[in-house]
């Protein structure tokens, strides 16, 4: 699992933005705080729901100048065959990358071997590409975008946040 303050890895791979296909690679974001997810796979039951919901957030992530990816070890033609199948999804404003070679999923530690897919993984990555923050949910379980946010909001004031704080709540003052 990656650390706290690590530089995240680097990647380069196919993903589908809108209905196009596209590469992309973390460099490409330098500069950019990003909130990377993985999600175990297509044509499933819980990460529609979780797609939906990074979606329908998009334009909070904007407003922090974060860029939201999010993918699986699936295929960039199966990621397009299921977003044209399921409503939930079928607008997606955020690229989705294809991890075929399941060698980000690894890099960034939450490969489940045995089965070949990726846990719910949530990575939030500053500016320079360090790694903030790391949250990892079970297979069955959604993880929560509302809590990324909260998250970010708190790593982008660089101050001291308390357990449960909101955006413009008062951070600790020394």
């Amino acid at each position: 699992m990656l650390k706290i303050g690590q530089k995240a890895p680097d990647f380069s791979v196919k993903a589908l933005h809108g209905r196009e296909f596209t590469d992309i690679t973390l460099a490409d974001y330098e500069g950019q705080w990003v909130v990377l997810f993985f999600y175990p796979m297509d044509f499933t039951f819980v990460c529609p729901t979780e797609l939906a919901e990074f979606n329908n957030a998009l334009e909070d992530f904007e407003d922090r100048d974060t860029v939201v990816l999010g993918g699986s070890t699936d295929t960039e033609y199966s990621h397009l065959g299921w977003v044209k199948a399921d409503e939930k999804i079928g607008d997606l404003q955020y690229p989705l990358f294809a991890d075929t070679k399941k060698e980000m999923a690894a890099a960034y530690g939450v490969l489940k071997e045995d089965e070949g897919v990726a846990l719910r993984g949530t990575f939030i990555i500053d500016p320079e590409q360090k790694v903030r923050w790391v949250n990892v949910n079970d297979l069955n379980v959604g993880r929560n975008v509302d809590e990324t946010l909260r998250v970010l909001d708190a790593l982008q004031t660089d101050e001291l946040c308390p357990c449960n704080w909101e955006k413009g709540e008062d951070t600790i003052q020394l």
